[in-house]
């Protein structure tokens, strides 16, 4: 029997495929026109077979979260057995008529120890606030917008809660104190990220989660930030924690949908 809802199509594809490694689920769960956007996979259902059939035995995902809005589906987890180091990734579906149609990713090699003490994907994992879709979505997309696109960072404290701030990201501490500290660091390295445009965003519950495009150092990059709102500060929520994988956009892609 085929799934019904979007995180039903997602939660047995990713089962099958990559669970089962069953290269024969692809015609069943993927859509003839699937996109993909991955630097890995080539484009269409036939480069997504030929990756599963590709597995080794060794290979296997754990997922920490799952959250769907409308048509889009994101699964944050670690992949083990494709390399030396266990992989974070974040993976962002599209369905359509029941069956995946698109699929954009980041993944990043787990670090072995963060400023925080945290790893890089635990902290709360279920929604247990159904209601605060729309406030998570408006202080995720103003946050973004006002502090990382337009870069007014003195207004940051209207949006993250200056001590209940958990980090997820290696190189940076809790707190807004930790945001500043990471980045001087990074400015004194050349490395400063600029945000420039939000492309997809995922809110359900107190989770809200961007694609963004921008650059780190002058070279392009893709930030995928996902974001834990409160719900009780000024303007409706402050963010209360953060998880995010930063990736190069390549000069070359094995598929002409570009990774947004």
């Amino acid at each position: 029997m085929m799934p019904q809802g979007p995180k039903d199509v997602v939660t047995q594809a990713v089962d099958e495929m990559f669970g089962k490694r069953d290269p024969d689920a692809v015609a069943r769960l993927v859509t003839p026109g699937f996109r993909q956007h991955s630097a890995l996979l080539g484009d269409g259902p036939e480069a997504l077979r030929a990756h599963v059939a590709a597995l080794p035995e060794t290979f296997s995902y754990t997922c920490a979260r799952l959250l769907s809005d409308g048509d889009l589906v994101l699964m944050h987890g670690t992949y083990h057995g494709l390399g030396p180091r266990p992989l974070v990734a974040f993976d962002l579906f599209r369905v359509a008529d029941g069956r995946i149609a698109e699929h954009w990713d980041a993944l990043t090699p787990e670090a072995g120890a963060t400023v925080s003490g945290r790893s890089q994907t635990d902290g709360p994992t279920l929604v247990t606030r159904p209601g605060q879709r729309a406030t998570s979505r408006q202080v995720g997309e103003t946050f973004l917008r006002t502090v990382l696109i337009d870069r007014e960072y003195d207004r940051i404290a209207e949006f993250v809660h200056a001590d209940d701030f958990a980090q997820h990201n290696p190189g940076t501490g809790d707190g807004i104190a930790g945001l500043g500290a990471a980045s001087a660091a990074m400015r004194a390295q050349g490395l400063v990220p600029r945000y420039d445009r939000v492309h997809r965003v995922v809110a359900e519950g107190e989770f809200v989660y961007t694609l963004s495009s921008g650059s780190l150092g002058g070279s392009p990059y893709a930030f995928h930030d996902l974001f834990r709102v409160d719900g009780s500060g000024a303007g409706g929520g402050f963010i209360v924690e953060h998880w995010d994988v930063l990736t190069p956009v390549p000069p070359r892609l094995p598929h002409d949908n570009g990774m947004f």
